[in-house]
């Protein structure tokens, strides 16, 4: 018997979590109090389990981390790059529509932008951010845009997502109601899609 089934009491061996539960409960902690939120003992109160399950698993928090944010990239690859439709302008402005809702992905997003100095966050943001703004200035190009046009566009829109996440879940600047937060989308919408 090692160690780590020692650990975990014959209730838990019988109904003993998934290494996917552990990671959805770190990205519900860091969506809703960042990566430092990422801890075994509170994570293990929050799914009701002593800390030896995690260690069924895990060896260190840092795993399981690095799972979790795998597991938030490749959902995010599913959400955010979908399958295209035929016509840019529809992919692009579905795309505003899903990223202006308030999603835990976002919420997740929003907080690993403030844990850059994290050596497991910034390669997953930098790909993460890279894929999005690639995309972005696929579909702008497919609207017409010259290659400059299309990066450039690309990037403002992508800025003023970070920045919007920013105003309102960072810092609660902007809480628009339903009907003000579509109306702003369909302003987003006309500003930034080309005609």
């Amino acid at each position: 018997m090692t160690t780590n089934e020692a650990a975990v009491t014959p209730l838990e061996s019988r109904s003993r979590l998934s290494a996917q539960d552990w990671e959805r409960a770190a990205l519900e902690a860091i969506a809703e109090q960042g990566v430092n939120a990422v801890a075994v003992e509170p994570l293990a109160r929050r799914l009701g389990v002593t800390k030896g399950s995690f260690y069924w698993h895990f060896p260190t928090r840092e795993a399981l981390l690095k799972a979790a944010l795998e597991r938030w990239e490749h959902n995010d690859e599913k959400e955010f790059v979908f399958e295209p439709m035929g016509d840019p302008r529809e992919r692009l402005r579905e795309l505003f529509r899903r990223a202006s809702r308030e999603t835990r992905a976002n919420a997740v997003y929003s907080a690993l932008l403030r844990a850059l100095d994290n050596m497991a966050v910034q390669p997953v943001m930098l790909r993460v951010s890279q894929r999005r703004i690639d995309f972005l200035t696929v579909a702008y190009l497919q609207l017409g845009l010259d290659r400059v046009d299309a990066a450039y566009r690309a990037r403002l829109v992508y800025t003023a997502y970070a920045g919007f996440l920013q105003l309102s879940l960072q810092l609660g600047l902007f809480q628009p109601s339903h009907v003000e937060l579509d109306d702003y989308v369909e302003h987003v919408i006309a500003t930034l899609i080309p005609a």
